[in-house]
């Protein structure tokens, strides 16, 4: 991104900060500092933090030993690296002069902000997530062409699965999981987030780890794997069975595959996040698996594989252009099996658009 493009985000922040009477932001590690400066900060036990005032410059405090990682924006902010002898708490504290109110990143460490509170006794301090969120929150077009770009890579990585090139039986769970995570980054991806393999009962397992179960013929296979690339993430889950699959499970899947593009077709902008939840659920639950859905549709995503906005009952915020995020209904029966299809969708004036459209249905394989 060039300077032009982060001093805009800064000029909003600042805008949110005014509207809602925040002197200083303080933001270190986390995905909100990369968002306004480019840099991702190491999650060290030395403190790395921007300190941007209302009404003056944005100053990056960073370690010394880690100054050199950062790529220098004296348009946007200026560097003030401190060795290892310097109290940095002391020189945030400094930088913050008579602010009253602040805002944090949800992600500081608790260490930081402890040390912090007795250097500015008469401070309050608030979430940085209500100023900077609903920026986040609303992708522009650059961003939702990266999430485009990190989907079709992820997609390429299941069209391999389909196709039978991913070796399924006989093989652990884990070195399945391995195989995806060696393939998502052969198409692109700079690291992989996460690859759940779970067959058979372990599919049960919305977050299952995969282990050094063995995968046998005749039974399902759920693969649920992402990563980042380019600083934006990818996320899709597929289910493929190791032969002709039961009657049971295809006739729920079928459900699944409904309520999912249902809930698909439901993020039209204007919709609220708890109608596009209900659209998949509803379809679930008139086949009698309305117990076995035991997560949310979906959650937001962007410079992380979860955040804003949550589909999910209770979540009144309509969709907006640029809200990105997964629809991924399942059905898990403990015990016995687990089933899941997942795409991530960007909300847009045209209508809902897919960013993965690897094949849908349950691939015999």
């Amino acid at each position: 991104m060039s300077s032009a493009q982060y001093l805009d985000r800064l000029d909003r922040v600042r805008k949110g900060m005014a509207d809602q009477a925040i002197d200083v932001l303080l933001l270190s590690v986390g995905h909100d500092l990369p968002y306004l400066t480019g840099y991702y900060a190491m999650p060290l036990e030395r403190l790395t933090m921007l300190v941007v005032p209302r009404d003056g410059d944005a100053t990056l405090v960073v370690p010394e030993l880690e100054a050199r990682r950062v790529v220098e924006q004296p348009d946007v902010f200026t560097i003030e690296p401190w060795p290892e002898s310097a109290d940095p708490v002391e020189i945030v504290a400094r930088l913050c002069g008579e602010a009253s109110t602040l805002a944090v990143g949800d992600q500081m460490w608790a260490r930081f902000l402890v040390e912090l509170l007795p250097h500015l006794p008469a401070a309050s301090f608030r979430r940085a997530v209500d100023v900077i969120g609903p920026l986040r929150v609303v992708k522009d077009d650059a961003e939702v062409a990266a999430l485009r770009a990190a989907g079709a890579a992820a997609d390429r990585v299941a069209a391999q699965l389909h196709a039978g090139e991913i070796a399924l039986v006989g093989r652990t769970e884990a070195q399945v999981s391995a195989d995806i995570s060696a393939r998502l980054l052969a198409e692109g991806h700079d690291k992989v987030n996460f690859a759940i393999v779970a067959a058979g009962a372990n599919a049960a397992s919305p977050h299952h780890h995969a282990s050094g179960r063995v995968i046998e013929a005749g039974e399902i296979v759920l693969c649920d794997f992402g990563g980042t690339m380019d600083g934006y993430c990818s996320d899709i889950t597929r289910c493929v069975f190791t032969g002709d699959p039961p009657a049971e499970i295809a006739e729920a899947y079928a459900v699944l595959h409904a309520a999912q593009a249902a809930s698909v077709a439901a993020a039209t902008v204007g919709t609220s996040c708890e109608d596009v939840d209900r659209a998949a659920r509803q379809i679930i639950a008139d086949a009698g698996y309305g117990e076995y859905f035991i997560h949310r549709t979906g959650h937001g995503i962007g410079l992380e594989e979860h955040e804003d906005p949550y589909i999910i009952a209770g979540n009144t915020e309509p969709l907006a252009p640029g809200h990105a995020f997964s629809v991924e209904p399942g059905i898990y029966l403990g015990g016995r099996w687990g089933i899941r299809l997942e795409d991530i969708v960007v909300a847009s004036d045209a209508g809902p658009q897919r960013l993965n459209n690897a094949d849908h249905s349950l691939v015999t394989v």
